[in-house]
């Protein structure tokens, strides 16, 4: 059965604020100027903000340029910040920091709480209503090259494969969706993002990128608990002093409220646990009272983009752009990158339509986008905040915190300097050995939870007669190296349960047994297996997590 194929001038890949931003801007320049630009928008998820996760605060100001009219078109931007608190946590108490103090990228007023994938949503029915095609349900599984080697499209994946790789009676090829040019905004370590990477040698030039693990719960609180508009943060506690990570609180409407931890992959003692780490940061005697007597009703994580300006690779190749996450923009210090991706689709979108405007035929490289993304705020933002992430690798956690109070707050990020990443997160893990175990307490079941639990609250699903998504290179690596060396460290890198050693009865013969039926499609093994031997591929479209209201 041959694959169908589909024209637009351009397909975007990825329903998150970038590809939404872009596609919004698109028709709108479209309907401004009397040139129509056909735009198709891929999603994997189930449904236009599925696979969202997000903290999330949000900065309004890109969306004032993008509708600004949003808050008569009913965007869900409810919550407004009223209160904002800083702890530096220790192991039995902790202390405040005044806000004042922080840099002002650390600080929120006039920013908004809200559910990002809510606001996805939303944006995907601005879109949709200026005359784009979104199609979620549909992976894009293959970038599509013409003879010249330039990006011409992307196919969708085959439906009604089994196992073992044969054809079911339900399948279905995938089909070709073409375009003079395709914008990748898949987020943070998309499948074909790391594939263009390679093709086009596109991070050659750039210091190598390192990545977080943001996992995040949703909680109903006691109202006696709650307070609508709060933002909390926490640093120190639970992890050690040379490991990236800490907390968000957000008391969103309606008693709810999002909390979540983040983890730097490139931490080096293979026995660590994100998932553990975040579940034992709640049972702190500061943090506990808030969410005794309420009730986890979500829960997801997702890796992050954390390397900074440094890290940006080239954005543009023959026929193709990368964007938002999965360009890297994310600004470490605000722990916000949302408004950098709907800022860097506008750029984007405004770029192509005035190259097509302009007779361009399309499938170049469309220079004019990275150019006018360092003429934009994101760049400057993305400029002042850049050393803040590495001095924490080279420093810990308070020769980061004074570096760059210093930096962000007396220099106002304009240190003569950058600070560089020398290694890429996969390298950096210490063998088993010379690591301290760490001993991880029980789930209690009211604030801790298991992984199992938590999966079950994200909603996810796949087909199980499928090819597994999660591929090794070499099967025989996780056993011979990982476990051998780590002691098998994606056992505990994963927060969704998928890796798994088994042995036999009496305890031989081990071996990786991958549950693939559990992947949230975070990333983080694609990211942090210490031999890049696990490759993530995309599972059939509409598989994964089905988050609400994250």
């Amino acid at each position: 059965m041959e694959r169908e194929s589909m024209e637009f001038d351009v397909v975007i890949v990825g329903a998150g604020p970038a590809g939404l931003g872009a596609a919004i801007r698109l028709r709108q320049l479209s309907a401004e100027r009397g040139r129509d630009i056909s735009v198709c928008v891929l999603e994997k998820g189930s449904e236009v903000g599925a696979h969202i996760l997000s903290g999330a605060v949000f900065e309004p100001r890109v969306l004032n340029e993008l509708v600004p009219d949003w808050q008569d078109k009913g965007a869900p931007l409810n919550t407004l910040a009223s209160d904002e608190k800083f702890l530096f946590l220790t192991e039995k108490g902790g202390f405040s920091v005044p806000t004042g103090l922080l840099p002002p990228q650390m600080q929120n007023h006039g920013n908004y709480l809200i559910s990002l994938g809510n606001l996805c949503r939303w944006l995907a029915e601005q879109a949709e209503s200026l005359g784009t095609e979104i199609y979620p349900g549909f992976a894009a599984a293959e970038v599509l090259y013409d003879e010249q080697g330039r990006v011409r499209g992307v196919a969708t994946g085959d439906m009604g494969i089994g196992k073992n790789g044969e054809r079911k009676d339900s399948y279905q090829p995938g089909m070709e969706l073409l375009a003079k040019y395709t914008f990748f905004a898949e987020g943070c370590r998309g499948s074909l993002s790391k594939s263009l990477m390679t093709r086009f040698g596109l991070d050659e030039d750039a210091d190598p990128q390192t990545y977080g693990i943001g996992l995040k719960e949703l909680w109903e609180l006691d109202p006696a608990q709650h307070k609508q508009g709060l933002i909390m943060h926490t640093a120190g506690w639970p992890v050690d002093r040379k490991t990236w990570g800490g907390s968000f609180i957000y008391h969103l409407e309606n008693n709810q409220a999002s909390v979540g931890y983040v983890v730097g992959l490139d931490y080096r003692n293979p026995h660590l646990s994100p998932f553990e780490e975040f579940q034992r940061f709640k049972t702190h005697p500061k943090i506990r009272p808030m969410f005794e007597g309420g009730k986890r009703i979500a829960y997801g994580a997702r890796a992050l983009n954390e390397g900074g300006l440094q890290s940006v690779p080239k954005l543009v190749f023959p026929g193709g752009l990368l964007l938002g996450c999965a360009a890297g923009l994310l600004n470490v210090p605000k722990i916000k990158g949302s408004h950098n991706a709907l800022k860097s689709g506008m750029i984007a979108a405004e770029s192509v339509f005035d190259a097509l405007a302009g007779g361009d035929t399309g499938y170049g490289v469309l220079d004019s986008y990275p150019e006018r993304l360092r003429q934009s705020w994101v760049h400057e933002e993305l400029h002042k905040a850049r050393n803040f992430r590495p001095a924490f690798t080279r420093w810990g956690l308070l020769g980061g915190l004074v570096y760059g109070g210093l930096d962000l707050k007396v220099l106002g990020g304009r240190a003569p300097w950058t600070l560089r990443h020398k290694h890429r997160d996969h390298e950096t893990l210490k063998p088993a050995a010379e690591a301290p175990k760490i001993d991880y307490p029980k789930p209690d079941g009211k604030v801790s939870f298991d992984r199992p639990s938590s999966v079950f609250l994200s909603n996810t699903n796949h087909e199980e007669d499928q090819p597994v998504h999660l591929t090794l290179k070499d099967e025989s690596v996780p056993i011979a190296h990982n476990l051998a060396v780590y002691d098998a460290p994606e056992q505990r890198f994963c927060p969704a349960g998928v890796y798994e050693i088994v042995r036999d009865a009496d305890g031989t013969n081990p071996r990786l047994q991958i549950n693939a039926q559990n992947c949230v499609h975070c990333k983080t093994c694609d990211i942090k297996d210490p031999t890049q031997n696990i490759n993530w591929v995309t599972p059939e479209g509409g598989g994964g997590p089905n988050y609400p209201n994250m």
